[in-house]
């Protein structure tokens, strides 16, 4: 399988391909402009010889004479005179060049490159008296200008090489310096396993792109552990909530079977069974039900007093055995809960099995709405909670001290506000002056 070329080897290389496309852009350029100005140049000294040869040129009585320039004694001075096509000066030059000069006599004024000598030639026409009288021609040796153009050439190549060798150094070190935090990231994430819920990133406070990546995975790692522990604690809570009416059913079961019976007792025996298992049916159904809604499905909605009767009527066996009449109090209009009636129900249920539970012969559910939430007020005139217990009856198996019989698993307020909080809302109880008062808090629909 072929290696893949890492992030930091595609951003050099991306860097360094378009540095050597820039770079290459620029020494082409450089070049064409030198190349440019210096054929200007050579042309500009060719038109001030051809200037100066024509200047000392005599005509007189129909014919033309020469008199030699200020410079036609210098080394590279290639100045031809000629009257028609006969040549009146002529300088020692290759035969080439020589040919080229006599070609040009006669004609327009032109530029003409003698390529085998490297000579550049100018012909200009001598008027004299309105007519032609004949033709300057001047030569100038380009290889100074070649040389120097390929040096220019040269020296841009090499600097072009150095700049992108630089650039290559400057982009490993920024991009290597830039991405190093990543590479760090990248091995403590490596090395974090599901039990290091607590560990972040912990880059600082953002002030580029790569701290804000990190401050947004450590938001994302605090939302996942949080949903990681929601899981194990539901796991946790699961096991312990259902270990407590699994064992009261295996023992009734198991004491049962034991040895025979009146039907009398295995009636009785059945009933623990059946009123144990309908507390793990319940206590399933909560819990399902929170999972439910801590995975944010859609929630429904349902009419606030219509959820407070279910629960009255599914906790009316108990309040019939223990003799408490249960009074709703119904709102001054019509509200619904911004989530479906089984939810609310078992949220709201196991405050008022518990008011049943320890009543002395009332209870009250209070139905009203106010702060963009519906509050379930559930009284009852029982012994009360005494202040250190108000929140500690909330936690798994924990039971007041007015518990009447070890009946019970102390799960019911603790299932209650699990799924409250998760559908929302929240369950507290509240100081009273006679009995126990807790609100059941579930948002308006």
């Amino acid at each position: 399988m072929r290696r893949r070329i890492g992030l930091r080897g595609r951003l050099t290389a991306t860097v360094l391909v378009a540095s050597a496309v820039t770079l290459a852009a620029l020494v082409v350029g450089f070049n064409l402009a030198l190349r440019a100005s210096l054929h200007h140049d050579a042309d500009q000294v060719l038109a001030g010889r051809a200037a100066a040869a024509i200047d000392a040129v005599r005509a007189g009585g129909g014919k033309i004479r020469a008199v030699e320039a200020p410079d036609q004694g210098a080394v590279d001075a290639q100045t031809w005179v000629f009257a028609g096509h006969r040549a009146l000066e002529r300088p020692p030059a290759p035969r080439a060049a020589q040919s080229a000069a006599y070609a040009l006599a006669g004609g327009p004024r032109r530029y003409v490159d003698e390529s085998s000598t490297d000579t550049r030639l100018y012909a200009v026409p001598v008027i004299r008296g309105g007519s032609r009288a004949g033709t300057v021609v001047v030569g100038l040796s380009l290889e100074p200008y070649e040389r120097t153009a390929s040096r220019a050439f040269l020296g841009s190549l090499i600097f072009a090489a150095v700049v992108l060798a630089l650039i290559g150094l400057a982009v490993r070190w920024v991009i290597g310096g830039a991405l190093r935090p990543v590479a760090r990231m990248t091995e403590d994430a490596e090395a974090w396993t599901e039990h290091d819920l607590d560990h972040r990133f912990d880059v600082g406070e953002p002030h580029d792109e790569l701290s804000h990546l990190a401050a947004t995975f450590d938001r994302m790692l605090g939302r996942l552990a949080a949903s990681l522990r929601r899981e194990q604690r539901f796991s946790a809570e699961l096991s312990h909530e259902l270990r407590t009416p699994l064992s009261a059913i295996v023992a009734e079961a198991e004491l049962a079977l034991r040895r025979q019976r009146n039907p009398r007792e295995y009636h009785d025996a059945l009933q623990e069974i059946a009123e144990r298992a309908r507390q793990l049916k319940r206590t399933l159904e909560a819990l399902l039900t929170a999972s439910r809604a801590e995975s944010g499905r859609e929630r429904g909605s349902a009419d606030a007093t219509t959820v407070a009767e279910h629960a009255i009527e599914s906790c009316a066996a108990l309040a019939g055995a223990n003799q408490v009449d249960v009074e709703l109090v119904r709102p001054p209009a019509p509200v619904r809960v911004g989530v479906d009636l089984d939810a609310a129900e078992r949220a709201l249920a196991p405050v008022l099995e518990n008011a049943c539970r320890y009543a002395r012969s009332h209870a009250t559910v209070t139905v009203t709405a106010a702060n963009g939430a519906v509050d379930y007020m559930v009284c009852d005139d029982g012994p009360g909670l005494d202040p250190e217990e108000r929140e500690r009856v909330f936690e798994p198996g924990e039971r007041g001290s007015a518990a009447r019989t070890p009946n019970g698993a102390g799960l019911g307020l603790a299932l209650s506000r699990r799924l409250a909080l998760a559908l929302g809302g929240r369950v507290d109880s509240l100081e009273s002056r006679e009995g126990a008062s807790f609100r059941v808090r579930i948002p308006l629909a």
